[in-house]
């Protein structure tokens, strides 16, 4: 239409439907499941550590890989953050460090991949990943079919938003663009409705309590 190679829009009564994608995560219990399984050999043990990583700093598999010593500096509140623009996106992701992630890259600081190829983890292929969590789930009675990119989504869910951190800080440590892209994780939580509700509860049981002083 632009270069007058039509005089009308074809698509001018089309009306796209946009369905919802139910994006899969990790429960609290099931992230502890992994955490204290004790794995038989280092390839499954190593697997599960960097899954871990992704769910408490919301990296995808090809930043991850990505990650030097160079992207861990001092963050605005004098503790370790990590700097990396997204591969997908090139938009900057600031994350402070949670001791669970601060703790997996220490344990790897010595690895021989990560000392030869100056990496911070060392990572496997994302096809060799994605197999291996198969199994992992397995071992660890996780009854979901794990792939790498599950844990970015636990870190948006469970790890963040489910524990109070707001959407607009979720966002930024994502790297999203627009702040849309983070609502698709801000789904409602029963214990997040348990907790704002008795938030509420207690409120009206005071003032219930207080009419009833007044009145006796």
């Amino acid at each position: 239409m632009a270069n007058g190679w039509l005089n009308k829009d074809p698509f001018a009564n089309y009306k796209a439907k946009v369905k919802e994608v139910i994006r899969k995560f990790l429960s609290e219990a099931e992230i502890e499941q992994m955490i204290n399984k004790e794995f038989v050999s280092e390839r499954l043990e190593l697997v599960p550590d960097i899954f871990v990583f992704s769910c408490f700093t919301g990296l995808a598999y090809i930043d991850v890989k990505q990650l030097t010593l160079d992207n861990i500096s001092l963050g605005i509140d004098g503790d370790k953050w990590i700097f990396k623009n997204r591969q997908k996106t090139d938009t900057a992701s600031k994350i402070p460090l949670l001791p669970m992630a601060k703790d997996i890259i220490d344990k790897y600081a010595e690895h021989p991949v990560c000392k030869n190829e100056k990496r911070l983890l060392p990572i496997l292929s994302n096809q060799k990943m994605n197999a291996y969590l198969k199994e992992i789930a397995g071992v660890c009675e996780i009854e979901k079919e794990l792939t790498f990119h599950i844990a970015r989504h636990t870190f948006a869910t469970t790890v963040t938003l489910t524990n109070g951190v707001p959407i607009e800080s979720v966002s930024k440590m994502l790297g999203h663009k627009n702040i849309r892209t983070t609502q698709h994780y801000a789904k409602v939580f029963d214990k997040k409705v348990s907790k704002n509700m008795k938030i509420l509860r207690d409120k009206f049981a005071a003032v219930t309590h207080h009419q009833v002083k007044k009145i006796n």
